[in-house]
């Protein structure tokens, strides 16, 4: 039965979670919103300390929620001994930028800060995410220590906030460059879809038209804070998404590869996917990408 989530307008179905028996839910991680909540799930054995995956929903900034289907490719890691962890954060219908990414900064606090007691493994955390959940992974790969990007008393202000490897599923960059872009692919937008639109999720979560904040959007850039030194990404994007356009990541991926390597980036465009493309949750694919978190967090 689908339900309709208390943090946005999506009715997306839940994840199945009711076999995983070592489990909590609704753990806050923060105290200003209640949407600044974690749901943690242990593997079926063991003691740790388990390597993390963090999990950060999509839903266009507005929309989705930690427990719904968006999960169930990140819960197969369980069964490679990682412990997951999916939080909420707060979406356009409440807060504006960068208060999403503090909040994803302050739940990467708390793992950290709680490691012990929940049996994780603090040097070893993994985001990943897609859509808007895949920006917010992208740019919790790139601004760790980013002082207008952190938010120390939202809580755990000692613990640091870098993680380790980035998983990015066709996450939308430079919001400016969309819609021509889009174009450009055959996907022409129409006024009520233009994501340089006042209604648009980009303008609505950076809280005015985004042609009208150019500085917000550079700000908002995950390409901003590329620099050396930066975890490994695994990037993939449809090269028929008439959502996000493919060069939104590619251009990350090539301005990340510039300054990090070709090593620190793996970016693949998967021949006529769409957005959220079924192919992305294909068995093949989710154990391509715990392949990768394999090699550069258990490595």
């Amino acid at each position: 039965m689908k339900e309709k989530h208390p943090q946005g307008p999506f009715v997306i179905p839940p994840a199945p979670i009711h076999h995983i028996e070592r489990k909590m839910l609704d753990i806050a991680y923060a105290q200003v919103s209640p949407a600044q909540k974690l749901d943690l799930y242990w593997p079926a054995a063991g003691n740790g300390p388990f390597p993390v995956i963090m999990v950060i929903h999509g839903g266009a900034f507005k929309g989705g929620d930690k427990r719904d289907i968006q999960l169930m490719p990140m819960l197969e890691g369980l069964k490679r001994d990682y412990a997951v962890v999916s939080i909420n954060y707060r979406m356009s219908g409440e807060a504006r930028f960068p208060a999403l990414v503090h909040d994803v900064k302050a739940a990467i606090r708390w793992v950290r800060a709680n490691a012990e007691q929940f049996l994780f493994d603090c040097d070893r955390i993994a985001v990943w995410g897609g859509s808007a959940g895949g920006y917010l992974a992208l740019m919790a790969g790139v601004s760790a220590g980013i002082p207008e990007l952190e938010d120390a008393a939202l809580g755990n202000p000692g613990q640091p906030t870098r993680v380790q490897a980035v998983v990015a599923w066709f996450p939308p960059t430079n919001f400016l460059l969309m819609d021509a872009q889009l174009e450009a692919s055959g996907f022409p937008q129409t006024p009520e879809s233009a994501h340089n639109g006042p209604e648009s999720p980009e303008s609505l979560i950076l809280g005015q038209q985004i042609t009208q904040i150019p500085e917000v959007v550079w700000a908002a850039n995950p390409e901003t804070y590329i620099r050396p030194g930066l975890p490994p990404f695994f990037i993939q994007h449809g090269t028929a998404d008439d959502t996000v356009p493919y060069q939104q990541s590619l251009n990350f991926a090539a301005k990340l590869a510039a300054q990090n390597g070709l090593q620190s980036v793996n970016h693949e465009l998967l021949l006529n996917a769409r957005h959220a493309d079924p192919v992305f949750e294909a068995s093949h694919n989710v154990e391509k990408v715990l392949d990768f978190l394999d090699g550069v967090i258990k490595g």
